[in-house]
């Protein structure tokens, strides 16, 4: 294994080795999914009208979920950044809470804030607003479990970068919305990007928090992990190929993530 240039390289073998095993506990569930798959009929098995369905919903509600993350996640990030609060740490807490919160557990909480008889669900009930079991159910239930991806990888970034640019600026008399619009976003504009790629790519394959607080409805509600799933018991082969479009999907986004924070990382010196 080739050292990485300029950085300490005596990584002992013992510890190469179980990197490999690692990799290897990765690679091998991937390896046997692609040798399951039927070749064959791959091309109809994902392209039937359920599942173009379920993928055309899910790149919809996904995105929607991810144009909600930044538009909530970024002031949220500078808050938790550039501010100093009583109970800041609890809230960064609560903040971060469904990045280890089993997702059916969001969901059940979402069902009892926006369902028909929830804490807000019955106000919206009296305008005639049903949010629960509908696509707005999807987005929410995305945006609820994604959130925390860009809140945590965009305010550790405002955390490198520092306020010293942004102190020059004030002083020179700009506003504070002048110094967050040219100079704070610009600075992190690259970890914004990745961590909305990030929150895409979280959104896209949810499942636990949809289920329960949206259902799975064909056309409404059933995205393409729920799809995935109901085909596993009635036609393998189909929730096998969807599961490979799906892994695909998520390395194409994995690698959007990656080269959208390089320019960050280099910005900052973390590559170095």
């Amino acid at each position: 294994m080739r050292p990485v240039s300029g950085s300490y390289s005596g990584v002992p073998r013992w510890v190469i080795a179980l990197a490999a095993v690692g990799a290897a506990f990765v690679l091998l569930p991937l390896a046997a999914m692609v040798l399951r798959v039927n070749w064959a009929e791959f091309v109809p098995l994902v392209t039937s009208e359920s599942s173009v369905a379920a993928l055309l919903l899910s790149l919809r509600t996904s995105l929607a979920a991810t144009a909600l993350c930044v538009v909530f996640g970024v002031p949220m990030a500078l808050v938790l950044a550039r501010t100093d609060f009583w109970g800041q740490k609890i809230l960064r807490s609560l903040v971060l809470l469904p990045l280890v919160l089993p997702p059916v557990v969001g969901g059940i909480a979402l069902l009892y804030t926006f369902g028909r008889r929830g804490l807000l669900g019955q106000t919206f009930g009296l305008l005639g607003i049903e949010i629960a079991f509908s696509t707005t159910a999807v987005v929410i239930a995305q945006t609820f479990v994604a959130l925390p991806f860009l809140v945590l990888s965009l305010e550790g970034a405002l955390r490198t970068v520092g306020t010293r640019y942004e102190a020059i600026g004030a002083t020179l008399g700009a506003s504070p919305t002048t110094v967050l619009r040219r100079i704070t976003l610009p600075l992190v504009l690259p970890a914004v990007l990745s961590g909305a790629v990030l929150s895409f790519a979280r959104a896209l394959g949810e499942f636990g928090a949809t289920l329960t607080f949206a259902g799975s409805l064909q056309g409404t509600t059933r995205t393409l992990p729920l799809e995935i799933y109901l085909q596993r018991e009635t036609d393998p082969d189909t929730a096998v190929a969807l599961s490979l479009l799906l892994v695909v999907v998520a390395i194409v986004i994995v690698t959007l993530a990656h080269r959208t924070g390089a320019p960050f990382r280099r910005t900052t010196g973390a590559d170095s």
